[in-house]
């Protein structure tokens, strides 16, 4: 059975796949060749330090995942790059909780 990190980052990944036609990787190499379309790679990250409740004993960690989004192109790289970027956070906003799986 998957950790919650794990559920949590593969619920991620997941959503990021939602975005037609950019293959998303996780935890990959960059590769020789970026497709025309673009590339993004999600990163783990690190939980870092947890903040503690006493009452009842609770662990909250805020873990934050990196994701490279790689463009390629000779013309219009900066325009490519935005457009990707603007639907990254348009699939993020419309599931900020990663239906429910945790918090915003």
């Amino acid at each position: 059975m998957p950790t919650t990190r794990e559920t949590i980052l593969t619920a991620l990944a997941d959503l990021l796949r939602t975005i037609p036609h950019v293959p998303v990787l996780r935890g990959e190499v960059l590769p020789e060749r970026i497709p025309p379309v673009g590339l993004m790679i999600l990163r783990d990250g690190a939980p870092g330090e947890p903040g503690v409740t006493l009452s009842p004993l609770t662990y909250h960690f805020q873990h934050r995942a990196e994701l490279e989004v790689i463009v390629q192109s000779a013309s219009n790289r900066d325009s490519l790059f935005d457009a990707l970027s603007a639907q990254v956070g348009a699939v993020i906003t419309a599931d900020r909780t990663l239906r429910g799986l945790c918090d915003w």
